[in-house]
């Protein structure tokens, strides 16, 4: 079973988020709940974002997937992972990425 996302369409804030399973158009920004999977403690590993309080992080994943392991690769070999955990940590990644300070060059900041 696929997880649910938030859909919010771009530039129309008087429009409501709605939740489906696993559809894609255009103009359209996915958000996962990943708040509830992704946990930081800062006793274990370091304080490093976590999954679900186990000793698995975030950034394993996503160097697992960057290596080229699939979802059913990872999940077979860490079956204490679901495909919604491996997800959240993609949305996570996502999340900080768009929080990141965009550095601009000097002639970018003169105009």
């Amino acid at each position: 079973m696929l997880p649910a996302f938030t859909l919010f369409r771009r530039g129309r804030a008087e429009t409501p988020p709605i939740t489906v399973c696993a559809a894609f158009g255009v103009g359209v920004e996915f958000r996962m709940n990943y708040q509830q999977i992704i946990t930081i403690e800062p006793g274990k590993r370091g304080g490093k974002p976590c999954i679900r309080g186990m000793r698995i992080t975030v950034g394993d994943v996503l160097g697992w997937l960057a290596a080229g392991m699939t979802h059913e690769e990872i999940i077979s070999d860490y079956p204490e992972l679901t495909e919604e955990d491996i997800l959240a940590c993609l949305a996570y990644a996502a999340d900080r990425e768009r929080r990141l300070t965009t550095v601009m060059t000097p002639h970018e900041a003169a105009v």
